[in-house]
């Protein structure tokens, strides 16, 4: 992936391009505060939105297709429920007065 240029690149960038027009004889017009670069009686050029006429779609149905029925296929399918072996449990049996007499592992 190409990482954008940073500002201190696009500043040098601009310095250079500006010395060029500058060095090849260009002149830069200064205006002044409020003042426009077009005339007052011009309108200005209309911004070039929409310009390009609409282009063709493709079709896509048996995209569409393909994927819908991956898609039932997907939903057709059960799944597969895998039995866990039993896990032993510990539990204690106590007497008729509650007291602990051994410990007895159980089979949930």
């Amino acid at each position: 992936m190409k990482k954008p240029p940073s500002k201190t690149d696009l500043r040098d960038r601009l310095q250079r391009q500006t010395a060029a027009f500058l060095s090849s004889g260009g002149k830069v017009e200064e205006l002044a505060v409020g003042e426009s670069a077009y005339d007052r009686n011009e309108t200005p050029p209309p911004a070039p939105l929409f310009d390009a006429r609409r282009s063709e779609r493709t079709p896509l149905n048996d995209v569409v297709a393909v994927l819908e029925a991956r898609r039932a296929a997907k939903r057709g399918r059960t799944k597969v429920v895998r039995r866990r072996t039993p896990q032993k449990k510990r539990q204690v049996v106590y007497d008729d007065f509650g007291e602990p007499l051994r410990v007895v592992w159980v089979e949930e």
